[in-house]
């Protein structure tokens, strides 16, 4: 007979009194290697990371709470045996499988047959199915993100951290990475001394470990300093965690996470932990000085517009970024503001920050505290963004930056983009976003965007390409209620890797964390100097090397409302797709060079636009409304609301104009009638097909002689295949 389920806090007290256990703090430290450290030899790849996306593997909160645990009691530093060690790495292991089994039975608390009948069913009302998704959300930023940024979000308030800490949050930072490097400079020196030591003295425990001195040494920073950092973030002296009486309490582990051992050394179990204790607890310690507290907000504000602005500005240009921008309905009536605003090309982007987290009493599944955190971080900014993008369309409003100039706004917006970016590590952002906010239809603006600096910091970083990144936001918004994931970095890591893209008839689409592999190896090598790929094979190494990769870039050198349209439709194609237009684009621009005649190839999709590519060295004059011609006769001839026409000339080949039609389809008897005899375009492949046939017709070519599509290449080197 199966016996009953156990209550969460019958699991929870098992756990406390195993944590308790002689020596246990040795099966953490076992733990802590076994699922935190990512090995890899010259280079990491994302095969390295496998491990880091394990169902089995623990993760922080886990471990954390393992460690407030522990701290309950005095610490008992005495090395287990290895078969004592194995049963408490198994005991912890098998009753957090079983905590998380309490948290996610909660679903099912309250479900009848009838109520799951009638369809009104929705368990995410409740706080306390909350609780699980808070609990074990996917780590929403890197712990390089949280020193750096640390060094950005507290630089204002030096003075004040001088003056009452004794060291500034970018000396703290420094520590913390110094920490990591002396770790590893004790993993090379451990591995050799494991290898003299009997196997009943084996422990990890030493490489989490380091003394002032080492940390002092390797931050090149005066000893007293290294100290008074390593203790501001250090477990006090007869500290029992007495709060930490069920999983969702407060932990002091999250903002002291280093221990003291015996000896003296620190112990830095989980560096992740640190590097988000430098991030959070500064505020904390400045908020109870209620002098500084009006200082301490200004600069917490200001520090996410100021560091958002300066992201986009990465990517689009300062030009093209303002920031603090009011919107006034007249000279005396201010309507309302916009944080940061980008206008590029016809599309606008309204981003506004709040400085909200996730309170304790929410992630302790309070229903009303929940919603009242999501309407304060989340709900509030976008409908602020809301009320500044229906001014947008409205001529009465001025839109004017802190200088007093008025920032000039396209006359034909076609899109707007909403983003609602909080300051902190905001748990289950992306679910709770799904659940509780609520928003208008409001006509060319899309479907508002929710995330954190760190999320802004990794788009900007990997997306630096102004088409490339309206163009995710666009399919990002777009397939908003048809994606879910953990995290937006799991989102981003897909789309890098795979071209985002969800079919209409699909419903929902989950991605696990590991879509995200090849991001995490990036931003580790772009920002924490690990050897690897900087950029994941994908989207960004594939497409740049092909004609349209060079004709997108070519646009956006021009962001014209018409082009912009173009490169959307050029970056939605599959990976197949774009190589085999290259190839195509390629052959007309050679035979054109070959004849000097007039060589074309039109493309149609099955559901969208269509596109023509003309290529010709015809002056604009005669080539213009030839294309013109065709492209609103093929339009209508494929009953298509959008159609596209690129002039290629014969060298580059390079983009000489395009036309852009977009209008909504109407039956013209005069249009009938001249295209009846247009025949239909044919499938990408039987294009291919059809140009290359044209190619062959040349005489025989050998190996070594010069190809003749004209690239200047040997025959073998080239289009042999």
């Amino acid at each position: 007979m199966k016996e009953p389920a156990r209550t969460e806090q019958e699991v929870f007290a098992d756990l406390m009194a195993l944590c308790q256990r002689p020596g246990y703090v040795y099966a953490v430290a076992h733990l802590c290697f076994r699922d935190n450290v990512i090995l890899y030899s010259e280079k990491m790849q994302e095969a390295d990371l496998r491990k880091m996306y394990s169902p089995s593997r623990l993760i922080r909160t886990e471990i954390n709470t393992l460690l407030g645990l522990m701290i309950k009691a005095e610490i008992d530093w005495t090395l287990p045996t290895p078969s004592t060690l194995q049963t408490y790495v198994d005991e912890s292991d098998r009753l957090l499988r079983e905590l998380h089994d309490c948290l996610s039975n909660e679903f099912f608390s309250g479900l009848t047959p009838e109520l799951l009948q009638s369809g009104e069913f929705n368990p995410f009302d409740r706080g306390a199915i909350l609780r699980e998704p808070i609990f074990y959300s996917g780590e929403a930023a890197y712990n390089f993100q949280y020193l750096d940024l640390a060094t950005r979000k507290y630089a204002p308030d030096a003075p004040w951290l001088i003056a009452n800490r004794g060291f500034t949050m970018e000396q703290a930072a420094c520590i913390a990475k110094a920490m990591e490097a002396v770790h590893v400079d004790r993993m090379h020196a451990i591995r050799e001394q494991l290898r003299r030591q009997h196997p009943d003295e084996w422990t990890m425990l030493p490489v989490f470990a380091c003394t002032v001195e080492e940390v002092a040494a390797k931050a090149n920073l005066d000893f007293d300093l290294a100290n008074r950092v390593l203790d501001a973030f250090t477990v006090l002296p007869g500290e029992r965690n007495a709060g930490f009486n069920t999983l969702h309490d407060f932990n002091v582990l999250a903002a002291t996470p280093l221990l003291r051992t015996p000896s003296g050394e620190y112990l830095s179990l989980q560096a992740y932990t640190l590097a988000e204790a430098i991030y959070d607890a500064p505020f904390y310690w400045m908020a109870q000085d209620k002098s500084y507290l009006p200082t301490l907000t200004k600069n917490r504000g200001d520090f996410t517009e100021n560091f958002v602005a300066e992201r986009l500005s990465l990517v689009f240009g300062s030009q093209h970024v303002f920031l603090n921008v009011d919107v006034f309905e007249n000279k005396s009536t201010k309507a309302s503001d916009i944080d940061v605003l980008v206008v590029w090309g016809n599309r606008v982007i309204i981003v506004q920050a709040k400085s909200k987290r996730l309170t304790l009493e929410a992630r302790k599944g309070n229903d009303q505290v929940i919603r009242d955190d999501f309407k304060k971080a989340v709900q509030a900014a976008y409908e602020q963004g809301a009320t500044c993008a229906k001014c947008l369309f409205d001529p009465r409003y001025k839109f004017v930056s802190p200088d007093g100039r008025e920032v000039q706004l396209p006359g034909d917006i076609k899109e707007v983009y909403l983003l609602c970016v909080v300051s902190d590590h905001y748990q289950a952002l992306s679910f709770q976003a799904r659940q509780f906010l609520k928003t208008a239809n409001i006509d060319r603006v899309q479907a508002p965007l929710v995330m954190d600096v760190f999320a802004v910091d990794a788009m900007t970083e990997m997306l630096q390409s102004p088409l490339q990144f309206l163009s995710y936001l666009n399919r990002r918004a777009n397939y908003a209620e048809q994606l879910m994931a953990s995290q937006e970095l799991t989102i981003l890591g897909y789309h890098l890797t795979k071209n985002l893209w969800v079919e209409p008839e699909v419903g929902l689409m989950h991605l696990h964390d590991d879509f995200s592999a090849g991001l995490d190896v990036a931003m580790a090598v772009r920002r924490a100097g690990v050897p690897g790929a900087s950029t994941p094979d994908g989207v960004l190494t594939r497409f740049e090397r092909t004609t349209i990769g060079r004709i997108v870039r070519e646009i956006e050198a021009r962001p014209q409302a018409a082009t912009i349209e173009l490169g959307f439709f050029l970056l939605a194609l599959s990976e197949k797709a774009i190589n085999q237009m290259s190839r195509v684009v390629d052959r007309l621009a050679a035979m054109t060079r070959a004849d000097g005649k007039v060589h074309d190839v039109t493309f149609a999709c099955s559901e969208g636009p269509g596109i023509t590519f003309h290529c010709t060295d015809d002056p604009p004059h005669i080539a213009g409304p030839r294309l013109n011609l065709y492209c609103r006769r093929r339009k209508y001839k494929e009953k298509s609301e959008k159609w596209f026409g690129l002039c290629m000339g014969s060298t580059g080949p390079d983009v000489r104009f395009g036309v852009s039609l977009t209008f909504p389809w109407v039956e013209d008897p005069n249009m009938t009638e001249e295209t009846k005899d247009m025949l239909a375009p044919l499938p990408i492949d039987r294009a291919i097909s059809a140009v290359m046939s044209r190619r062959r017709r040349v005489a025989k070519v050998g190996r070594n002689d010069p190809c003749p599509c004209g690239s200047g290449q040997k025959y073998k080197k080239c289009c042999i295949d």
